[in-house]
Order: C-alpha cells, then sequence, then structure tokens
C-alpha cells in the first residue's frame, strides 16, 4: 500500500508541475505574441499607438491651420 501511494504521490506530482510549466509558457507566448496581433481599437499595440499618434497630429495640424486662417482673416480684415 505505501509503494502505491508513494507511486500516485509521484504521478501527482509530476502532473502537477507539467501542467503548471505549460501553463506558463502558454502566458508568455500569449502576452509576447500580443504585439504581432493586428489592432483595430487604436492603442494596443505598437503599430496601433502610432497611428493613434498620426491621426492625433493630423488633427492638430488641422486646427493649427484653421487658427492661422482666422488670423489672416482678421489682420486682412483691417
Amino acid at each position: 500500500m505505501d509503494r502505491v501511494q508513494l507511486l500516485l504521490g509521484v504521478a501527482l506530482g509530476s502532473c502537477t508541475l507539467l501542467g503548471l510549466g505549460a501553463g506558463l509558457i502558454r502566458h508568455f507566448v500569449k502576452y509576447y505574441l500580443s504585439e504581432l496581433k493586428p489592432d483595430g481599437n487604436g492603442g494596443h499595440n505598437l503599430r496601433g499607438r502610432i497611428d493613434y499618434i498620426e491621426v492625433r497630429q493630423e488633427r492638430m495640424d488641422a486646427k493649427i491651420d484653421k487658427i492661422y486662417e482666422i488670423l489672416l482673416e482678421t489682420r486682412l480684415a483691417r
């Protein structure tokens, strides 16, 4: 009976360690490969962040252009 319990304990411990190792590997693969997934939400991965910054810069440029137009119109109206 002691031998059966010993073998069962070793088998259970081995399965637990193998499952833990597989879970950790799966977690790390998902974590590191998530940067390669396409991002339609704008900001999750590096490409999404860059796209967000570019769009924001274009909006700021448009606002600055509008300010210049208003300033020129007021200058010319004088």
